[in-house]
């Protein structure tokens, strides 16, 4: 749509300018930027996997950006499987009734499973987790692991019985 005729001599000259300024932008984004740009559907975005914070130095403050920015996403991915999974076993219980109890078994087992995954890594952190205190939790687990066995089997004292609460 070609423009209106400028009304007065100010109009042009500001049309003139930014016309000037504007013209070389536009040509290098449209010839240059777009034809080399890879295009992706917003949801099949791929991003490439960063170091995680372990790899991180102290002192590299991009690094340990990009390891949060990474742990922000992969939650978002986690949580979204889980629901996927709880969508799909809700719907096998109400298309099996009545004996979803036997048909939809595998995908409960599935979706407790997977539950129980996100827990171990995710649960507790509370709303602001990043991935520093994702990889602590972590920490944590694998020191109480080795001292006391797996997680939930009870604590084990020093001559190798359970504590079972005494």
């Amino acid at each position: 749509m070609p423009e209106a005729p400028a009304r007065n001599p100010l109009e042009s000259f500001l049309n003139a300018v930014q016309a000037t300024i504007d013209s070389p932008v536009t040509w290098f984004r449209e010839k240059i930027v777009e034809p080399n740009r890879q295009t992706y559907p917003w949801y099949h975005q791929k991003f490439r996997r960063v170091p995680t914070i372990d790899q991180c130095y102290t002192d590299d403050a991009v690094c340990i950006f990009e390891a949060n920015q990474q742990f922000r996403r992969d939650k978002m991915v986690d949580n979204e499987i889980l629901a996927i999974l709880r969508q799909r076993f809700e719907d096998c219980v109400l298309y099996e009734q009545p004996d979803h109890e036997r048909k939809c078994r595998s995908l409960l087992d599935t979706y407790e499973k997977a539950s129980e995954n996100w827990f171990i890594k995710y649960g507790d952190l509370g709303g602001y987790a990043n991935a520093k205190t994702a990889y602590m939790k972590q920490k944590h687990r694998m020191i109480w692991e080795r001292r006391h066995g797996p997680v939930g089997s009870g604590m084990k004292t020093v001559d190798g019985e359970e504590n079972a609460g005494h």
